[in-house]
């Protein structure tokens, strides 16, 4: 009888494979709903794992995204969180940080691109759009006065102060003096209150009456002043305060 040859060893090449880390299926599946049911189809926590995918390639997001959220409360106010406090998160590095703050800046600059070629007046929606993204998640007050033109069309939108988590100094006469470098006729005041109420305080109705009795001899039309929160926003002109 002849005798077997022994078994040869198995090639390099034939050795089994190890299985893919168990995060890159939940990777794919979590792109696949995206894809299939956009934004609204993941919670906040999913949709923030997407985004870190491309800063961590080789790591599961999902307790730091998770982490993120508990820290900062939803998507939007991790994204508006000053960097200094992303940076307190274990596992945020500067590419992270980086990344995170593209997405917010891209989320401005398309709320911006929605009023930036239309009357204001006439895309209201739109604007308190555009103000809801750039402020309402702030974590410190800031100022920011719209000029517009006769028809009603953005010239310029500027922050005109930044404060503490309660403050801004505005100056009326600075706010004038812009105006008419600007050659605008009619303005929209708009700050955000950190605590999240934006119920106008004593001194919000003070200064806002205040820039009111310096830009009206000049005929510079205010047409409202916005206060925004994380609780949404107010009116003044819907309050009856100007």
């Amino acid at each position: 009888m002849t005798a077997r040859p022994p078994s040869a060893p198995d090639r390099p090449d034939e050795a089994p494979k190890e299985a893919d880390p168990h995060y890159l299926g939940h990777r794919d599946r979590l792109r696949a709903r995206f894809a299939q049911g956009g934004a609204d189809a993941l919670p906040d926590y999913e949709l923030l794992e997407l985004a870190l995918f491309r800063a961590i390639p080789r790591r599961d997001v999902k307790p730091l995204a998770k982490a993120l959220i508990g820290r900062f409360g939803s998507f939007a106010e991790v994204l508006s969180a000053e960097p200094a406090r992303l940076a307190e998160i274990e596992g945020i590095g500067p590419g992270v940080i980086a990344d995170l703050k593209l997405i917010e800046a891209a989320g401005h600059r398309l709320a911006r691109g929605a009023i930036a070629a239309r009357p204001l007046l006439s895309s209201w929606g739109a604007v308190l759009e555009y103000c809801r993204a750039t402020m309402a998640f702030a974590a410190r007050e800031q100022f920011r006065v719209l000029f517009l033109d006769r028809r009603n069309h953005l010239i310029a939108d500027e922050v005109q102060g930044r404060g503490t988590v309660d403050h801004t100094p505005v100056y009326p006469r600075e706010v004038a003096r812009r105006a008419l470098e600007l050659s605008a006729t009619a303005i929209i005041l708009a700050h955000n209150h950190p605590s999240g109420d934006p119920t106008p305080s004593a001194a919000d109705i003070r200064m806002t009456r205040e820039i009111v009795s310096v830009l009206d001899p000049l005929g510079i039309v205010i047409h409202d002043h916005i206060i925004l929160g994380r609780e949404g926003h107010a009116s003044f002109k819907g309050l009856k305060l100007i």
